[in-house]
């Protein structure tokens, strides 16, 4: 396959459906992804980590580099242990990250993730639930991502996904810089 690689078969997602289910109203805490990106208006979101605005500047939110914890991600320790040493384990610089939830039958419509932040990262799908396994297509590939799995795809390609399921489907998704190109990414972002 040229746009998806299974980068781990199985993680026990146990421990981070457990943290989620243990916040009250976990969906309902942030909802700029489905009210700001229309491809996206079917899913639902926690933000752990995002773009620092403090660097925006001049630039386009899809060119800023700099990423942080979100002040919510506190209430998620495993999700963010889990993040902090899978980016240790591929030798990268952990970016922008969610956990995502798609409600049974709803889509994320076919879109490319543009934008020089993008271009340079890695985009990873860790499964945490996904009854009817997790339908997605990037270019003309299509997988069914299986609970527990860790996959890596290329979002500079057209992708979509579909919810075929009858109970939610949950990943967390994230997004990681080789350390490789953080001198030339940084300094050409300051």
């Amino acid at each position: 396959m040229k746009f998806f690689e299974l980068k781990e078969p199985y993680i026990d997602p146990a421990p981070y459906l457990q943290e989620i289910a243990s916040i009250d109203n976990a969906w309902a805490e942030a909802t700029g992804r489905q009210d700001k990106i229309k491809v996206q208006r079917e899913a639902l979101a926690i933000p752990l980590r995002g773009l620092r605005k403090s660097a925006i500047g001049d630039r386009k939110r899809r060119d800023v580099h700099e990423s942080r914890w979100t002040t919510g991600s506190m209430k998620y320790p495993k999700a963010r242990a889990f993040l902090e040493a899978f980016a240790e384990k591929q030798n990268s610089i952990l970016g922008r990250a969610k956990i995502v939830c798609l409600p049974a039958g709803k889509q994320v419509y076919p879109h490319i993730d543009q934008g020089e932040y993008y271009r340079v990262r890695n985009r990873y799908h860790f499964v945490l639930r996904s009854t009817a396994g997790s339908w997605m297509k990037t270019g003309d590939e299509e997988v069914r991502m299986k609970e527990g799995e860790l996959w890596w795809f290329d979002n500079n390609t057209m992708h979509e996904a579909k919810n075929e399921g009858d109970e939610d489907r949950i990943h967390m998704i994230f997004d990681m810089l080789p350390e490789a190109l953080a001198d030339e990414v940084f300094s050409a972002a300051s």
